[in-house]
């Protein structure tokens, strides 16, 4: 059983921990006021509603209501128990953890089937590198990587491997060590034969470990090593790891997990066509590329690239079939999302690779930093292939189609440069050109127009991201508790004050947490917000406080506020005490009792006149 975290390890790790940094490499933060915001990641939004507060060490989303402290961020995010989020805090921050409970809670968290799944990728990818690195099997594959550039220290930073000519190497490694059947069945890492046996998947493969974006190992690529012994005429180029319970390769950006906080810190992200390009980007000092899996983008991969910056750079190959697939990007991007783009182009029609390769790392870092173009730019080259401009209709064709590409370009110094450049390579008055794109402007409005009322008809699909939090509006005496609640969170002295009136609050909720907020007194001496919201264990009432603790009020109170705040709960109450009365003194009626009726009565009109007072 796992062993409970000493309250002092949790009370470090918090205090030496920065909500700021930590949410920061999830979400691009942008700072508004004394707190920062950015868009939510546990729920699809276009405007930022998610916001961090340094100096309380909490987030809240007022789009979806999820709140909390640092280790319920973690929790939330990456679907882990209180305990594996406090070990990765602490992985982030680099703080060593010591002592039994650590042992114990990783043996334990080790049970989930995930986490052995994981387990075993971690350990193929160990081998697999060993093999490639340390040993005559790997040789071959290990001179290969060494003549296309990569260095020893790119291998190990990529933990690239070698799956051998050898359809049992891994089987007999996970077999001899009693590996659960069914856990190796699902792992994709073999091949589940009719008979019952199991083969490798990769074999004479050079391999790249995926990660996600916790850099955990879910899968792999692994690429054919031909050679004299083995040409693999009818083996793929490349072969993937299978759709898994851990690997969905359109949830998936290789390098996403070591590219994450360098993209924070450029503010812009590169998108590369392959594995190898990402690696050669790396070993030119561009440490904030990413690719996909072999397929375009998807609405998961661009909410996680949307979390962290608002620039992508496409540099994809740059022969006929790399420019196609620029293009295609583009269109998808334009679509889908609201990153501003712009494209790097190899020259000579190599991949960044063999670029890379040919003119060295400078020579490269120097195409991608200041080689970029506009996507207006690039559209310009790529509706020039395949057309002779020589020819009237084709010119005219290729005019009309830039003018319609002109139409998406919402900087007006762009739109005048371009119609300018277009006027004058091929002598076509500005006017003209300036009205025509006015025209197309026109039909673009009317066509959005059109399409929007085409919604407006269209059934309603339930939407799949969770709606956003609407509450009913706060009654008079609520926004009095929850201020005054956030007095006591905040000011000893206020605290003081309600002790000695044995104060009670109207509503249920607040009672009780004004109650538990006693209890962890005692329990801790002082009270800080973070360490509060993990005592707490109903999220109802944490939530609740969250929102209590970004209420918008003076930093200090003074004697007239909390008058003022207790004179309406104070009349809350003593109505709410009249309510009960009221309806004892009909049941006394219903039952003949007239000595208790009279008494009530009594005590009613009592209770009027203290509701009556000012300042009661």
């Amino acid at each position: 059983m796992a062993q409970r975290i000493p309250q002092e390890v949790i009370d470090e790790i918090r205090g030496k921990t920065d909500i700021v940094e930590i949410v920061g490499q999830y979400v691009q933060l942008k700072k508004s006021g004394k707190n920062y915001l950015g868009l939510c990641p546990f729920h699809e939004e276009k405007s930022p509603s998610f916001s961090v507060a340094e100096d309380k060490q909490i987030f809240h989303c007022f789009g979806c209501g999820k709140g909390g402290n640092v280790f319920n961020f973690v929790q939330e995010l990456e679907g882990v128990s209180f305990p594996e989020a406090v070990e990765k805090v602490a992985e982030l921050e680099q703080i060593p953890l010591q002592g039994n409970w650590v042992a114990s809670n990783r043996e334990e968290q080790g049970n989930s089937k995930q986490r052995q799944l994981i387990e075993l990728h971690e350990k193929a990818n160990e081998l697999f590198h060993h093999l490639l690195v340390r040993t005559k099997a790997g040789v071959e594959a290990l001179d290969y990587l060494l003549e296309r550039g990569l260095t020893m220290e790119l291998i190990e930073e990529f933990q690239i491997g070698f799956a051998p000519n050898e359809r049992k190497f891994l089987v007999q490694v996970f077999e001899n060590e009693s590996y659960d059947v069914e856990l190796m069945k699902e792992s994709g890492l073999f091949v589940h034969r009719d008979d019952g046996t199991f083969v490798d998947r990769f074999y004479q493969r050079i391999m790249f470990p995926i990660r996600n974006p916790q850099g955990k190992t879910i899968g792999f690529s692994g690429r054919l090593l031909k050679t004299e012994k083995f040409p693999g005429t009818d083996q793929p180029k490349y072969l993937n790891s299978p759709e898994t319970e851990l690997f969905n390769k359109r949830l998936v950006l290789f390098n996403f997990d070591k590219a994450r906080s360098m993209i924070r810190k450029e503010g812009e992200v590169f998108l590369f066509e392959g594995f190898m390009d990402v690696i050669a980007a790396w070993q030119a000092g561009i440490h904030n590329g990413i690719a996909s899996m072999g397929t375009s983008l998807t609405s998961q991969q661009l909410s996680m690239i949307e979390r962290v910056t608002k620039e992508l750079v496409i540099c994809y190959d740059g022969d006929s079939a790399g420019i196609e697939a620029t293009n295609r990007a583009i269109e998808l991007l334009n679509d889908n999302s609201r990153l501003n783009l712009s494209v790097v182009s190899v020259p000579e029609g190599r991949d960044p690779d063999e670029y890379l390769r040919k003119y060295g790392e400078a020579a490269f870092k120097e195409l991608a930093l200041h080689g970029r173009e506009t996507v207006f730019t690039f559209k310009m080259r790529y509706h020039r292939l395949n057309r002779n401009l020589q020819n009237e209709k084709e010119q005219l064709d290729y005019i009309e189609e830039l003018l319609q590409e002109l139409v998406a370009v919402a900087s007006p110094i762009e739109q005048d440069k371009y119609l300018t450049q277009l006027s004058t390579e091929f002598q076509i008055g500005r006017e003209s050109l300036q009205e025509q794109l006015r025209s197309l402007k026109q039909e673009s409005r009317q066509q959005r127009r059109a399409a929007r009322r085409q919604e407006n008809f269209a059934p309603q699909i339930a939407p799949v991201a969770p709606t956003p939090v609407t509450k009913a509006p706060l009654s008079l005496v609520e926004k009095a508790e929850r201020n005054l609640l956030f007095r006591v969170f905040n000011e000893q002295g206020i605290r003081n004050q309600l002790n000695e009136l044995s104060f009670q609050f109207v509503h249920d909720q607040y009672q009780e947490i004004y109650f538990l907020l006693g209890a962890f007194l005692e329990e801790r001496g002082t009270f800080t917000l973070p360490e509060f919201l993990d005592f707490l264990k109903k999220e109802a009432l944490r939530k609740t406080v969250i929102e209590i603790a970004y209420f918008s009020v003076g930093d200090t109170s003074s004697e007239r506020e909390i008058q003022d705040l207790l004179a309406v709960i104070g009349k809350a109450s003593l109505a709410d005490e009249i309510k009960q009365k009221k309806l004892l003194q009909q049941e006394a009626s219903r039952n003949g009792n007239q000595q208790l009726e009279l008494e009530l009565a009594i005590e009613i009109i009592n209770l009027t006149k203290q509701l009556k007072k000012p300042n009661s």
